[in-house]
């Protein structure tokens, strides 16, 4: 796909406030394809899925490196706690936010109506997205240079839990302990071209819906679905008890 002038610039400026120049724009412009524009759009040639599948993987080898680097006395069960709570959507979205994504991503016509419900899987498809084009164009010294100031700042954020938890574990833990037993999580629709799902999953407690996710894949909906839940049903819950004190 070749560039209209417009959206070199648009790239040029976004990238330069990231401070990392692109060599070939084009990498740079696939990362920012969500998949519901090419479905609209096919002559862009590839979305962002791609780059996303590698984004994701050099994500996680760069966490799990710099973390075994700063506590070579962890073990891999605290590693890996730590690793999940990085790199989860919620955290990812949060980065992607923070440096402008939002205002450069490419969506389907009817896909704005739905993005404050997928915004959280969108962005974070993007940010995998856009280190996998970084490593394309220029490396994997790029891409650690791009990372590690981040994770920094996400270390930092981090520092007041005592114990890292993925929604799911966190709301398990809690329904466990109040004797309500374990959530239960099912799919209620996939929706979307093939190349592109979107799921959209409910989780129960007791047989009662507590929460509802979306997401391009099951685990982030789950995951979005018990975040939901804890919001609403548990951190929400003890905020009315203390107004009501």
């Amino acid at each position: 796909m070749d560039l209209t002038p417009e959206r070199r610039r648009q790239l040029e400026a976004f990238a330069r406030g990231l401070g990392f120049p692109f060599r070939d724009w084009r990498w740079l412009n696939q990362a920012l394809i969500h998949p519901s524009y090419r479905n609209e759009h096919p002559e862009v040639g590839q979305d962002n899925q791609r780059l996303e599948f590698l984004g994701d993987a050099l994500l996680n080898f760069i966490v799990a490196d710099w973390l075994c680097q700063q506590h070579p006395d962890w073990d891999e069960g605290t590693l890996t706690a730590w690793r999940a709570s990085l790199v989860r959507g919620e955290q990812l979205a949060q980065w992607a936010e923070n440096l402008g994504f939002e205002q450069v991503i490419l969506l389907g016509r009817g896909h704005p109506q739905t993005f404050a419900r997928a915004r959280t899987s969108i962005l974070a498809d993007a940010f995998e997205a856009f280190i996998g084009a970084l490593y394309r164009d220029q490396g994997m010294d790029a891409v650690r240079a791009f990372l590690i100031s981040l994770l920094e700042e996400g270390w930092k954020a981090l520092q007041h839990e005592e114990k890292p938890t993925n929604p799911k574990t966190r709301l398990q833990e809690w329904t466990q302990a109040h004797g309500l037993g374990t959530p239960r999580y099912r799919l209620v629709e996939q929706k979307g071209p093939a190349h592109a799902p979107q799921f959209v999953v409910e989780v129960l407690v007791g047989g009662e819906v507590w929460g509802r996710g979306e997401g391009s894949s099951k685990r982030r909906a789950e995951h979005a679905a018990a975040e939901e839940a804890w919001l609403r049903r548990v951190a929400g819950q003890g905020k009315t008890q203390e107004e009501g004190a």
